[in-house]
């Protein structure tokens, strides 16, 4: 049995499998998070703050497996101070809602993830640079119904099909475990069976040969006093061989008498027998047309007779179970070598009822033990006619040391108490080539299920984008010194990570006592060059806003050089 994990990276009760996944999970989660950041978002890369934001979200989602719900609720609040974080969120809230069980507080940490995402993202806002708590407020309800919710519902789904799927396959194992456990219940009882009629066999031969030295002893009494005590020996020994068989037969416990012939005589199998088999069917309703080819089996083995005596009245009986009135066909054909037993019924006049609760289905398992152990074939099967056919290749010389497992290797294996081998029901083995084909599937739904998120947070930021249309800059008021920050973000200026990251190492010094600045680009830059504005592509023009606590002091504007996109060979 492989050991429990007790490691952060695997889901409590499961078996461990090291920290390559939680590796390959956290360098997925940071390519996803800066692919988010730059292509959905269309920002710059991360910062100081968000770099710490970001770690935080990879640790969370690294132990989503250990401690789900920790992991969704903290890596909500990071959502909502850190919009790149979207997908990662996905995947987390998808893991959680897919181990958690209890409807109840499965509900209830997605309704608080959604909860805290939102505040989180409406209360830092203006920190955020995201203008207002208002548009905060609709972005973070946003990401928290495509980043959270949403792949919160699919983790139960998948959650709830995985718990069935296993359910299913433990019910199908005890079935399989309860029908080989009646199969080799079936064949020892048909063992006890054969055993209870060579007790019949031997026991009669054995009172013979009692009787017949009682006989001799009596006759020797006079004649030859010397040979009497020998007769007395053997008469005492077949009457101890005819009491250590009953014990022996003890140990198999009780066994019910067989409907029909209740003990093995020597006309038991013969065609006498058989033709009297058939003619009790016809009287009792069942039309049965019996044919024997070749010649007749009062030479055969006991238990040659016996397999045919036994194939025959099963089919028999099984007929007048559920199919009453059908019309039968008997065919015994004997040859040198075997014997062909061939019993085929057609369709009832009526339909039977769906369970008659008259026999227990085991019957033909026996037959098949009984015609096995002689190295024989017994099969059974529907015909395309709707009816029924049993038939049975018996050998007519019993083999030495003939067993189930020439016929059928399962069956000796259950019979011996050999562990069964794996069943359908049973899942495959992750490395084996199923498993590996169910990972490239789920790894690919995986894969397709975070492109749609991603899509869903491009469409939903769109529609609040349009929700909150910002400043008309037609119309706006132009900077001038002493205006506070918010009237000037008001007006429609801006910091720009872009512009900041631009200026680093380029700007002018700062003036003394500044304590912050924006960083915008120029508003010529945002206006569609003209034949009286003077273009310039190699060059950046930015506005800096340097600020004394919240008041405008100083506006800069420089230029800063792009990267050329001329190749070097072409420079003049």
């Amino acid at each position: 049995m492989a050991p429990v994990s007790r490691n952060p990276f695997t889901a409590p009760g499961k078996q461990s499998r090291g920290l390559w996944r939680a590796l390959a999970e956290v360098s997925g989660g940071a390519v996803l998070m800066l692919l988010n950041q730059l292509i959905l978002l269309n920002q710059a890369p991360f910062g100081g703050i968000q770099l710490l934001l970001a770690a935080v979200a990879l640790a969370l989602l690294a132990v989503r497996r250990r401690f789900p719900t920790m992991s969704l609720l903290g890596i909500s609040v990071v959502v909502g101070l850190l919009p790149a974080a979207g997908l990662a969120a996905a995947v987390a809230a998808y893991t959680t809602a897919e181990h958690l069980v209890a409807p109840r507080r499965r509900g209830a940490v997605l309704l608080g993830s959604t909860v805290l995402a939102t505040l989180a993202c409406a209360a830092f806002a203006p920190g955020l640079g995201l203008r207002s708590h208002s548009f905060g407020l609709a972005l973070g309800a946003v990401l928290a119904a495509t980043t959270l919710m949403v792949p919160g519902l699919l983790g139960t789904s998948g959650g709830q099909e995985v718990r069935l799927l296993r359910a299913l396959r433990e019910r199908a194992a005890a079935a399989e475990a309860a029908h080989r456990l009646a199969d080799s219940e079936s064949r020892i009882h048909e063992r006890s069976r054969i055993a209870a009629e060579m007790h019949d066999l031997i026991g009669h031969r054995l009172s013979l040969v009692s009787l017949h030295t009682g006989g001799l002893e009596m006759a020797l009494q006079k004649e030859s006093p010397e040979l009497r005590d020998e007769a007395a020996l053997v008469r005492r020994a077949a009457a101890d061989a005819m009491r250590e068989l009953r014990e022996v037969l003890g140990v198999l416990g009780p066994l019910g008498r067989d409907t029909g012939t209740d003990a093995l005589t020597d006309t038991t199998g013969t065609r006498s027998d058989v033709e009297a088999l058939a003619e009790e069917s016809r009287s009792g309703g069942i039309p049965v047309d019996l044919t024997w080819d070749g010649p007749d089996l009062n030479d055969r083995a006991a238990q040659v007779r016996r397999a045919v005596h036994r194939v025959v009245r099963e089919s028999l009986t099984n007929v007048h179970r559920y199919a009453a009135g059908a019309r039968v066909t008997v065919v015994v054909a004997h040859t040198d070598n075997r014997v062909d037993v061939l019993v085929r019924n057609g369709l009832p006049p009526v339909a039977p009822e769906a369970e008659t609760g008259l026999g227990s289905g085991r019957g033909l398992v026996g037959l098949r033990e009984r015609v096995a152990l002689l190295g024989g074939i017994l099969e059974a099967g529907p015909t395309p006619t709707g009816g029924f056919v049993v038939t049975a290749q018996i050998p007519a010389q019993p083999e030495k040391g003939a067993s189930p497992a020439q016929s059928d290797p399962g069956a000796s294996l259950a019979a011996a108490g050999a562990p069964p081998r794996e069943s359908s029901s049973e899942p495959s083995s992750e490395h084996s080539p199923a498993g590996v084909q169910r990972r490239a599937v789920n790894a690919l739904r995986g894969l397709l299920g975070l492109m749609g998120v991603g899509v869903m947070m491009m469409c939903g930021l769109l529609l609040v984008a349009q929700a909150f249309p910002g400043p008309d800059l037609r119309n706006h008021e132009p900077p001038r010194i002493g205006m506070s920050r918010t009237m000037l973000e008001a007006a429609g200026y801006w910091d720009s990570a872009l512009a900041r990251a631009a200026a680093t190492g380029r700007e002018p010094a700062h003036p003394e006592s500044v304590t912050s600045c924006m960083y915008s680009y120029s508003l010529e830059d945002l206006t569609p060059p003209t034949e009286f504005v003077e273009y310039d592509p190699d060059h950046l023009r930015i506005t800096r806003y340097c600020f004394r606590g919240d008041t405008l002091a100083t506006i800069d504007r420089f230029t800063v050089p792009m990267v050329s996109r001329t190749p070097p060979w072409e420079s003049p």
